[in-house]
């Protein structure tokens, strides 16, 4: 525990060995629109999960100061399209400036706090406080932030989908059992985005893609670069 609370409506929980989680102030769920008849189950998920660094915000290694933090294009416009559709959404994501020393959880929660603000908020985050060497299950491309993220939400692995940029992201989503979106940046390696099972050029593409029904295992025009 940090010993500094969180923002009214947020509460965390935290163990050595397991992934950080944080829960967002609950918020109404908008009606989800049904198909009309003989139309068929419009195969919406019943979550989608966000990568933060180079996804939801500008990747700034080690962040810990919530001014620096910036939304990726379009990012709170991306999530909100997601929640106008009553579908909740969370952020898995790698933090390992903590195990390095180099974040405090406090700063980790800070930031947390900003793109809240800046994006959000989300239902649910699900954060990896470890470092590549120490052994844990939930550091991507491990499954369990989403697993956790998904049993914290109450929704089933196979019907979440995960939205990133890296094939970390992609690799987690796959080893949890659900969909994975990948948005290269300048940063994703080629080899990356060859392996990605979907991938869009920018993030309000990807939520497209994760809505639209049947689009497991497409790509979308100029999502390999």
């Amino acid at each position: 525990m940090s010993g500094h609370p969180d923002p009214a409506g947020a509460r965390h929980r935290a163990s050595d060995d397991g992934p950080w989680l944080f829960d967002g102030p609950p918020r109404a769920a908008a009606p989800v629109p049904r198909p009309a008849p003989g139309s068929g189950d419009p195969g919406l998920p019943a979550a989608v999960l966000f990568d933060r660094d180079g996804t939801l915000v500008v990747d700034v290694p080690y962040n810990g100061d919530p001014a620096r933090v910036v939304p990726m294009d379009a990012a709170r416009d991306a999530v909100a399209a997601v929640t106008a559709l009553g579908i909740p959404v969370g952020v898995v994501s790698n933090q390992s400036g903590v195990a390095r020393g180099l974040l405090t959880r406090r700063q980790v929660e800070a930031v947390r706090e900003r793109v809240d603000a800046l994006i959000g908020p989300f239902s649910v985050w699900a954060v990896c406080p470890h470092g590549p060497h120490d052994g844990c299950g939930c550091r991507k491309p491990a499954p369990a932030l989403v697993l956790a993220a998904c049993a914290r939400l109450g929704v089933p692995p196979g019907r979440t989908v995960v939205i990133g940029d890296i094939g970390a992201d992609m690799e987690a989503a796959r080893a949890a059992g659900a969909r994975g979106v990948l948005v290269p940046t300048a940063l994703t390696r080629p080899r990356e985005v060859a392996r990605a099972p979907e991938s869009a050029p920018d993030l309000m593409a990807a939520v497209r893609l994760a809505l639209r029904a049947g689009a497991r295992g497409t790509r979308t025009p100029g999502g390999v670069r």
